[in-house]
């Protein structure tokens, strides 16, 4: 493997000499690897075997994310900003192509490493949570003027009517036998689906329109400075173009929530309106100036949105035997679905409140 992955790293345009190659991170969706070269004054590399299992379009993936940091460093030139610092560098194979296929069919792609960084885990505390939400809006403020569409590399991603043709689907068929026992569970989502429908409607139909999305909100995914200033987004795969409240709604359900994903004990699961209020502040302190008027009044609901499709897509999963999500125990499905439904419903008790945040941040 190890000779392999110098062969691999040789097919890209790098700068210096290599010295070493090694994994970097659990690679939970692609493997990586960090690229050390010998002098100092070369920059380092990461490289990444994509998942194709996952990202079906490689090609079409690799050039969304080439298109977007482009228009990226435009903006952060015009700014007098560091564009090598501030915004990935996909780096081109020898040949002039955005990734590099082995003999194995396994597609792989680099970009350069940016020193002296700083990434965090989770944001537990408001002054995190503020950072987060300006990293994601300082992303999306310098995209608002992208030209044109981004490559659809993952289909029905958030879209809940999709999302209602494979429930209806799996709920006819109950393939294991256990929707008997889920006449509760599944009344959480009969009950909102004309609500969550009307929503998505107004996607559908351009009342809130389409942008340049990241889709992948958690705070790990943006690096700060050692001032603790955000230099840039990472982790472009999922880049492409829809409803910039779904990357809102996202890190809400992800920053705000007191409990774990599948917390067995629903005591611990609720929105902390500390933090939903942080996050909310630093997102729009950068996105006021080009939201619409229906993105600013639909924020808040997409939190309750995306937790609800996450309700049901982890019901959904436990009905049809377990086939999407890895599961650590017979009913982890079910569990998630409890945990998240809890924190569902505190988003929907706290929705007023919430509604008034946005608004005073404006």
């Amino acid at each position: 493997m190890e000779t392999n992955i110098y062969k691999i790293a040789d097919c890209f345009q790098l700068e210096g000499r290599v010295a070493n190659i090694s994994p970097l991170g659990e690679g939970f969706i692609n493997d990586t690897f960090i690229i050390e070269t010998e002098a100092e004054d070369m920059p380092n590399y990461l490289m990444q075997r994509k998942n194709k299992n996952i990202f079906t379009d490689v090609p079409a993936m690799m050039d969304n994310i080439e298109r977007v940091t482009l228009h990226l460093k435009e903006k952060i030139k015009a700014q007098g900003g560091d564009i090598v610092r501030e915004a990935l560098t996909v780096v081109k194979t020898k040949n002039g192509s955005l990734y590099h296929v082995d003999d194995e069919g396994e597609y792989w792609a680099v970009c350069l490493f940016i020193a002296g960084s700083i990434t965090y885990e989770a944001a537990d505390t408001p002054e995190l949570a503020y950072a987060g939400g300006k990293g994601i809006g300082k992303f999306q403020c310098m995209t608002s003027d992208f030209k044109g569409k981004l490559a659809d590399i993952l289909p029905g991603f958030h879209n809940i009517r999709y999302r209602f043709k494979q429930w209806d689907d799996v709920l006819s068929k109950d393939p294991v036998g256990r929707s008997k026992e889920l006449a509760s569970e599944i009344s959480w989502i009969e009950d909102r689906r004309d609500e969550m429908l009307k929503f998505w409607e107004k996607v559908e139909n351009g009342i809130i329109p389409t942008r340049v999305t990241h889709n992948d909100t958690k705070i790990n995914n943006i690096l700060f400075d050692d001032k603790g200033d955000v230099l840039c987004v990472i982790d472009l795969d999922t880049v492409l173009s829809s409803t910039v409240l779904n990357d809102f709604g996202d890190a809400i359900r992800s920053y705000t929530n007191t409990g774990l994903e599948d917390d067995k004990d629903l005591d611990k699961v609720s929105m902390d309106l500390d933090i939903f209020t942080a996050y909310t502040k630093g997102y729009i302190s950068e996105t006021k100036t080009f939201l619409t008027q229906s993105e600013i009044d639909n924020l808040a609901f997409s939190a309750k949105y995306i937790t609800y499709e996450q309700v049901l897509r982890f019901l959904m999963d436990y009905i049809d035997g377990d086939n999407y999500y890895k599961t650590k125990y017979p009913d982890h499905n079910l569990v998630r679905t409890h945990a998240q439904y809890k924190l569902l419903q505190s988003i929907e008790n706290q929705y007023e409140d919430m509604k008034e945040v946005v608004k005073s941040s404006l």
